[in-house]
């Protein structure tokens, strides 16, 4: 009954502005609706979503599906193609080079190694992101992993992941033996020999010798450990074959020369390393956070047996971690940018970043959340991550960085096998370094007044 009179009542109120409007009146609102609905209402309803395409690594691709899957269910204007790159970065960067140098790319937004960003903004291949990222999410970042996107002063990537070389060692061997955790390659060197054969652990030290940019990342720690320097980006000063660079070289060498290090290190890259220790087979691990969780597994010898620290230095120098990361950049070549900036916004968000920090154990560009109390509930080691990603050495930030890098891998390969000693190695690498940078000039020995500590490892 109700019902009834509510209806005779909307009846009676809307009979009289009817009336005032008259037939013309209506048909022309009837006709403005109808050209509403033909031109926004209907494609709006009709139109196929814009596709936005990414490419990263499988693992990485694993940890970000459910965000994907979440962000296409708030924004179904969009849809996500997803191309799974190889685990080598040295091969995805490959891959993502050609698809710029055969013209337009397809990728929309690039998942860049911190390494990239010089190269790729030097060629023209990324939009920059200044205007687009605002100044209070900046602030909240670690600074280093922010400028790591920048290039000649622009902001051409969003950092998502952080990343820092640290040093694993076999906590449990340590503690057995009274012992501390190591602060200088002496005292590391020292505790390997003392510890190894014991509980399985053969080797003492596993580091990445393979010739690739793993190789690189690791060496740039112990030659800054040693007080050298690489390329400076501001002079293109190159310090290969400073007595810094060839001692750093020398201390690799005799971890293997002495059987600290198994001679296949010069062949094994993260992965390699990282399963021989996780079996128990070394006392001291270099590697990145990932290892954190996939060595505390069920199936893992060392669960709850391992620490983690930042990376070691010589007597009386300041050593640090290389920093890497990833982070996301946009393709000057998208049909896309307003799109592909609502992705890469709502996976560089720090709610999205939390939530994926907890689920995969990676660690964030947000410093807050390396003290989150939830995430150190759970990975009670992620503020001495934040340790080593503030206590970091970089690889020289230059457009250059690929073919420098490259340089370097060859002959650290030929002196880590035997195939030439540290100092030719070094003073070949120096020299087609500065070819490569057009500085032919040597690197001034006076930047650099500290001496490298000696680290030959005795018998």
């Amino acid at each position: 009954m109700r019902n009834i009179k509510a209806l005779d009542s909307l009846k009676k109120h809307l009979k009289r502005p009817l009336k005032k409007l008259g037939i013309s009146s209506l048909v022309g609102i009837l006709m403005v609706l109808s050209l509403l609905f033909q031109v926004w209402v209907r494609p709006a309803l009709t139109q196929q979503p814009v596709t936005i395409t990414i490419m990263a690594q499988g693992q990485v691709l694993s940890n970000w599906k459910p965000f994907f899957q979440e962000f296409q269910d708030k924004n179904p204007d969009i849809r996500i193609n997803v191309v799974e790159g190889p685990f080598d970065t040295n091969l995805q960067e490959n891959l993502l080079t050609s698809a710029f140098l055969l013209g337009d790319s397809p990728y929309d937004i690039l998942n860049m190694d911190i390494v990239w960003v010089p190269k790729f903004a030097a060629a023209g291949w990324l939009k920059p992101l200044d205007d687009r990222l605002p100044p209070e999410q900046i602030a909240e970042m670690i600074e280093s992993n922010v400028e790591g996107g920048r290039y000649q002063g622009k902001l051409y990537r969003v950092p998502t992941n952080s990343d820092a070389g640290v040093l694993y060692y076999r906590k449990d061997l340590l503690e057995q033996a009274g012992a501390q955790p190591p602060e200088t390659f002496q005292q590391m060197v020292a505790l390997s020999q003392q510890l190894q054969g014991k509980q399985g652990a053969t080797w003492g030290y596993l580091w990445q010798g393979k010739q690739y940019e793993g190789v690189s990342a690791m060496f740039v720690e112990v030659l800054g450990g040693f007080g050298g320097f690489w390329v400076n980006p501001d002079t293109l000063e190159v310090g290969l074959d400073q007595p810094q660079a060839i001692q750093a070289v020398e201390f690799l060498r005799d971890t293997i020369n002495k059987g600290i290090s198994p001679s296949g290190v010069s062949t094994y890259g993260e992965e390699e390393t990282r399963m021989l220790f996780q079996n128990g087979g070394s006392v001291f691990l270099r590697n990145w956070p990932y290892v954190w969780k996939l060595a505390n597994q069920e199936d893992s010898k060392v669960k709850g047996k391992i620490g983690i620290k930042v990376m070691l230095q010589g007597a009386g120098q300041q050593g640090g971690s290389c920093l890497g990361g990833w982070g996301l950049g946009m393709s000057a070549t998208t049909k896309h940018p307003e799109e592909a900036w609502r992705l890469m916004q709502y996976l560089s968000s720090k709610e999205t970043m939390r939530r994926y920090v907890l689920g995969s154990g990676e660690i964030s560009a947000y410093k807050s959340l390396f003290k989150d109390p939830e995430i150190v509930a759970k990975y009670p080691h992620f503020p001495q991550l934040l340790e080593a990603v503030q206590q970091s050495v970089l690889r020289p930030p230059i457009a250059q960085y690929a073919q420098a890098s490259d340089i370097l891998q060859r002959y650290l390969s030929a002196a880590f096998t035997g195939g030439m000693n540290s100092k030719d190695a070094m003073q070949a690498a120096a020299q087609e370094t500065r070819n490569l940078m057009g500085s032919l000039k040597p690197a001034r020995t006076s930047q650099h007044p500290r001496s490298a500590p000696n680290v030959a490892i005795r018998s």
